[in-house]
Order: C-alpha cells, then sequence, then structure tokens
C-alpha cells in the first residue's frame, strides 16, 4: 500500500498544541510487525510476534522525529478498535515508557510514546499515564519486554513518565530529526 505521508513529510502530519499526529503502521490484534520504509515508500514486514502474542493497541510513529534508535519516535496508541497500516491519527501524548534494549551485547535506548487517539470514547478522559488503569500499564510493559524474548533481545523498563516527559521526548527527537 502506498502513502503519501512519510517518516520525512510534514503538513497533515504535523502536531498542534500539545497534539501530535501518528502514523499506524501495526494494528492493535496483529502478530505481524510492520515498518514503514520511506525510501520505498510501502510497509513492509518486520517480524512477526511469538505464537500466543499480539500488539496489545495499535502501534506507529511521529513523523519529523529521530529517536536515540535513530528510527522515528514509537507511539502505542490508545484507541476503541483497531486502525488500519497507513491511518492518520491526532492523538495526545499521556506518557512515556524507558525502555533499554540489549541485542548481541549492545545496548540501546528505545523508550515509547503512549497516546490517545483523539477520537476515542473509552479513553478521551485520560490526560496522563498515572490515570490509566495500573493493571493495563503492567500489561503493556509486559508485552514490550516479552515479545522480544524469543529473538533474544532483552528489554528493561528503567521508568514511567507522564505527559510532561512525553513532550520533552517529542522534543528531542524533533530537534534530533533537523
Amino acid at each position: 500500500m502506498q502513502r503519501k505521508a512519510s517518516k520525512s513529510s510534514s503538513g497533515a502530519a504535523s502536531s498542534r498544541a500539545g497534539k501530535i499526529s501518528v502514523i499506524i503502521e501495526t494494528p492493535r490484534g496483529s502478530r505481524n510487525k510492520l515498518k514503514y520504509e520511506p525510501s520505498k515508500r510501502m510497509d513492509k514486514l518486520s517480524k512477526v510476534m511469538p505464537e500466543g502474542m499480539v500488539f496489545p493497541y495499535d502501534f506507529g510513529f511521529v513523523p519529523e522525529t529521530k529517536a536515540e534508535d535513530g528510527d522515528p519516535l514509537d507511539v502505542l496508541v490508545l484507541t476503541d478498535e483497531p486502525l488500519f497500516t497507513g491511518c492518520l491519527v491526532d492523538c495526545e501524548p499521556i506518557g512515556v515508557l524507558e525502555l533499554e534494549q540489549k541485542e548481541e551485547g549492545e545496548v540501546n535506548r528505545n523508550d515509547r510514546l503512549i497516546a490517545v487517539a483523539e477520537q476515542s470514547l473509552l479513553y478521551s478522559n485520560i490526560k496522563d499515564l498515572a490515570r490509566l488503569n495500573p493493571i493495563v500499564v503492567k500489561q503493556i510493559e509486559a508485552f514490550f519486554v516479552n515479545y522480544q524474548k524469543v529473538r533474544d533481545i532483552k528489554v528493561r523498563i528503567l521508568g514511567r513518565h507522564g505527559p510532561d516527559k512525553a513532550r520533552e521526548l517529542l522534543h528531542r527527537a524533533r530537534r534530533r530529526k533537523r
């Protein structure tokens, strides 16, 4: 599927006062991890989750950003129903999970922004990660730790923070992209 909005495009994918636009790569409920390939302007199958594991929410990226791992900033989007690959969704960042990933002896940061879809009915009252059901937060953390184990990638949760830290992370990722 070809898309006009890419990781390096601006326009409709820009942010407004506290809001961000996210391009969905992998829909909620999918075992297939997709990754957008800007040079091909297409999504590519990146990996398949272990049997019994699926993405708990939609997963995507913020265009015009560069996280510490060199990729655009990753976002887990809380919404009522699964979206589709390539869908542009306006969101409000509610927090960040700070993650450290160890693969083949190399340690890297791989933080995840957590955001609520602007159109969500179920999550619209959540403005801070601390207000999300703690069981849901623990399950999200467990997902990020466990889905990598089958590939011998160790993920460690360094911390969880609210919207202020999420905005800081976003600001740094935008500066890194420039």
